[in-house]
C-alpha cells in the first residue's frame, strides 16, 4: 500500500526522540479508546514531525505500522498504516494528579531517564494550547488560526472531557471546547470546513470555529478545532433514555429536531456544491452497499439468511431512474448523540463523519436521505437499549422526525422510500458489524431491524 505525503517520516534518519519514545508507544496507544488499530499489534513507529511547543510538552505526529500491514488487502481492509497526533509531556518527577496520565519512563535515547505523560491531561499544557489559538501564528509546521470576531479570554481554566470517543477534548471555563483530532488524514478536516461553511451562510444550529490549528508540513492537514461550549445542554441520546425511563413521549422533540435537521441541510445546499441526481450515481451507490453486506455476512454469519431481502432493498435503489434527492454535503454521522438540546433548541454538532472512513469519501456529495435514516436507527436504538423493548415508541419517534424535517424543508423523506431503505439497510448492517466485533450483547438491536428491513415491505 502506496504511503501518502504525510504517513512519510522527517528528517534524513531514524528520529533520535524514537529511541526513547517507540517502546513506550507501542504498549500505550494501543489501549488508547481513540487508537483505530485494535486487535492489531504496532511493530513499527515512525516520526511524520516533532515540534516543542514550550520547554517540556513536545507535539508529534506519528506513523504507526501493524503486524497485517502488508498483507491487508481487498474491500474493508483496514489501512496498512496510521498517522496519530499526540502532545507528550517530559518530566523528571510527574506529580500525582498527573499519575493517571503516565505513559512510561523512557531508559534511552535523549529522553533517557525522563517521564512522559499524555499532557492533554495537565492543565498547564492544556491552557499553553488555548493560548497559542488566541495568538495566531506558527511553531514548526503548525499553523495556529482564529477568527479575529470571537473574543477568546485569556486563562479559562481546562478540563479534558473523559467521555470515550475517536478524540480528545478539553472544555474551556464552560465557553470553548477544543476536538483534539487523534488519527490524522491529508486535507481539511470536515469538522472544520462544514461548520465554517454554515457560519457564513448564517446557520446558528451549529457553533461556529473560534479558532483552529493545522499542521502545512509534509502535506495539510486539520489537527483541532475550537468552539463555542454550550453549557447546560444535554445530548440527544441522554434524552431519549430519560424519555423512555420515564414512560414519556418524545415526539415533540423528534419533530424540533427533524426541523433542525432540515434547516442543517438547506443551509449546506445552499453554502457548498450539490450535485443532481443520475440513475448511474443510484447503481454505484447500491453497488457499494452489496459489497458491503457481501463483506458483513463473511464476519457475521448471522446476517445470512437475510441477505437476500436485504440485497433486495439496495437492487430497488439501483433501479430508480429519477426522483432522488441531489447529493450534497451532509453531517454524515448523524444520531442522537451527535445533537445537543439547551431549552427548546437544537443543535448539530461534529461533523467529523465516521472517523474510520477515508477523510476523502467523509467529504464526499451524499444524498441527505443518509442523514435522516441515521436518526431513525438511533431512535430505535433508543428504544431497544432497555426492557422491555419500545418498537412503538420509535415509530412515533421516527414518524415524528420525519414530519418535522418535511416542515422545513418541504420534501418528505418518506416520500423517496426506496432510498431510505436502501440507507437504512446500509447502517443497520454497519451496526451489525460493530455490534459483532465490539459489543456482543448488542447484537440482537441491530438484528431486530434486519429482521424488518428484508422484509418485501417498505417502510
Amino acid at each position: 500500500m502506496a504511503k501518502t505525503a504525510l504517513h512519510r517520516p522527517s528528517g534524513q534518519g531514524p528520529a533520535p526522540l524514537l529511541t526513547s519514545l517507540a517502546g513506550l508507544l507501542r504498549e500505550w496507544l494501543p489501549r488508547q479508546r481513540w487508537f483505530a488499530g485494535k486487535g492489531r499489534p504496532v511493530t513499527d513507529l515512525a516520526l511524520v514531525s516533532s515540534t516543542e511547543l514550550y520547554p517540556g510538552c513536545l507535539h508529534l505526529l506519528v506513523r504507526t505500522e501493524f503486524l497485517d500491514s502488508r498483507s491487508a488487502a481487498g474491500a474493508g481492509a483496514p489501512p496498512a498504516d496510521d498517522c496519530y497526533q499526540l502532545l507528550l509531556g517530559i518530566r523528571k518527577v510527574v506529580p500525582p494528579r498527573l499519575a493517571h496520565a503516565v505513559i512510561g519512563r523512557a531508559s534511552a535515547g535523549p529522553l533517557s531517564g525522563l517521564m512522559v505523560y499524555d499532557a492533554l491531561h495537565d492543565t498547564r499544557a492544556a491552557g499553553l494550547l488555548l493560548e497559542r489559538l488566541r495568538r495566531p501564528g506558527t511553531a514548526g509546521p503548525l499553523r495556529f488560526e482564529r477568527d479575529v470576531r470571537v473574543t477568546l479570554p485569556a486563562g479559562l481554566a481546562p478540563r479534558l472531557l473523559d467521555a470515550e470517543q475517536s478524540n480528545s477534548s478539553v472544555v474551556y471555563g464552560d465557553s470553548f471546547i477544543l476536538k483534539v483530532f487523534r488519527r490524522i488524514q491529508p486535507g481539511i478536516n470536515p469538522d472544520l470546513e462544514v461548520p465554517c461553511a454554515l457560519a457564513r451562510q448564517g446557520c446558528t444550529r451549529v457553533p461556529a470555529p473560534a479558532a483552529w490549528f493545522r499542521t502545512s508540513q509534509p502535506q495539510e492537514a486539520t489537527l483541532g478545532v475550537l468552539q463555542p461550549f454550550l453549557p447546560g445542554a444535554t445530548d440527544g441520546w441522554s434524552l431519549a433514555l430519560e424519555s423512555l425511563a420515564a414512560d414519556r413521549e418524545f415526539t415533540d422533540e423528534a419533530y424540533e429536531l427533524g426541523r433542525a435537521t432540515a434547516e442543517v441541510h438547506l443551509a449546506l445546499a445552499s453554502a457548498l456544491p450539490v450535485d443532481a441526481p443520475s440513475p448511474p450515481r443510484n447503481r454505484r451507490l447500491a453497488e457499494a452497499m452489496r459489497e458491503r453486506l457481501d463483506a458483513a455476512v463473511h464476519s457475521v454469519p448471522e446476517l445470512r439468511p437475510y441477505a437476500p431481502g436485504l440485497r433486495s432493498a439496495f437492487d430497488a435503489l439501483a433501479s430508480l431512474d429519477s426522483g432522488v434527492r441531489p447529493a450534497q454535503r451532509i453531517h454524515g454521522d448523524l444520531h442522537l448523540g451527535q445533537v445537543l438540546r439547551a431549552g427548546q433548541r437544537w443543535s448539530v454538532i461534529d461533523f467529523e463523519g465516521e472517523p474510520a472512513r477515508p477523510l476523502a469519501e467523509r467529504r464526499r456529495l451524499q444524498s441527505p436521505v443518509r442523514d435522516v435514516a441515521g436518526m431513525l436507527r438511533s431512535f430505535d436504538y433508543a428504544a431497544r437499549s432497555r426492557q422491555p423493548w419500545r418498537p412503538e415508541w420509535a415509530e412515533r419517534c421516527r414518524e415524528a422526525y420525519c414530519a418535522g424535517y418535511a416542515a422545513e424543508a418541504e420534501w418528505d423523506p418518506r416520500e423517496e422510500p426506496e432510498l431510505l431503505r436502501a440507507y437504512e439497510t446500509d447502517r443497520a448492517v454497519y451496526e451489525v458489524l460493530y455490534e459483532a466485533r465490539h459489543r456482543p450483547d448488542w447484537l440482537p438491536v441491530p438484528m431486530a431491524a434486519v429482521g424488518r428491513l428484508a422484509s418485501a415491505e417498505v417502510r
